[in-house]
């Protein structure tokens, strides 16, 4: 009884999260422009959405921000954190708190302080306050998770390089590097996620005339959401998943070639 229950209440909670998706892409195929009435099943608004230039824009200004926020937030942060490593513990706790701040703040409260800055020194908002901002939002995000690859056995094995006649350079790249890696790819995975995703901190910051996805969704809001957009959802929803399932079948696919080869 207790495992039907169980059974029950997760199908619940699968209808709760992807019935309004599922929804969404159904209303994508639809030849009506009305989500109540189904006019028959049609690709028109995928056509519509390739030659929109207004979308096409949104999409490449939201993806190339996001992808070069990510890289800069990457770099910055893995070397904020091996600077991190080099100093006291007391001095560690300080700056990680101080890290920590913009993470619990609130949305707003950051999209507001970088627009006033932006006005302060004169900058012209646009493409470039908007990377600036996302890539400064997520510098905490990769500190946080490259952060604990960082450890004595790390240090260890980088002096032992050093000692064996490694340079600096050969072991930091052989040694540190791979260690690294784990936490550096989570960190460029979550400053893309964060960045594509945010809205209010694009909003405070852009400039006339610049629309992120969530920006151009927004504005359409106002005038009445044209289902070009669920076409555009459908496709990013999609992309998504298709890219989840490959991860997953990679890391299941590994995990057995570590299973076999001991047996071997």
């Amino acid at each position: 009884m207790k495992k039907t229950l169980g059974r029950i209440y997760i199908l619940i909670i699968m209808l709760f999260l992807y019935l309004p998706i599922l929804t969404l892409i159904v209303l994508s195929f639809n030849d009506a422009k009305s989500m109540s009435v189904w006019g028959g099943f049609s690709l028109h608004w995928y056509q519509e959405l390739f030659r929109s230039r207004l979308m096409m824009g949104a999409i490449v200004n939201t993806f190339s921000i996001a992808i070069l926020a990510a890289l800069i937030a990457t770099v910055v942060g893995t070397l904020a954190v091996l600077g991190m490593a080099a100093m006291k513990q007391r001095t560690q706790n300080v700056l990680l708190g101080f890290n920590n701040i913009p993470m619990l703040n609130a949305d707003i409260v950051t999209g507001i302080a970088l627009m006033l800055f932006f006005l302060m020194v004169g900058a012209p908002r646009g493409y470039m306050t908007i990377l600036f901002s996302h890539a400064t939002f997520c510098i905490p995000y990769v500190i946080l998770s490259v952060r604990p690859r960082v450890n004595k056995n790390t240090d260890r094995l980088f002096e032992a390089a050093l000692d064996l006649g490694a340079s600096e350079r050969y072991a930091f790249r052989r040694i540190v590097l791979p260690e690294l890696k784990p936490g550096i790819m989570s960190g460029f995975l979550l400053s893309f996620t964060m960045s594509v995703d945010d809205f209010i901190i694009t909003y405070f910051t852009r400039g006339a005339g610049i629309n992120t996805i969530s920006t151009l969704i927004y504005s359409e809001v106002k005038v009445g959401i044209r289902p070009s957009l669920f076409a555009l959802s459908t496709i990013i929803f999609v992309v998504a998943l298709v890219v989840l399932l490959i991860a997953n079948f990679r890391q299941d696919k590994a995990e057995r070639m570590r299973t076999v080869r001991p047996a071997l």
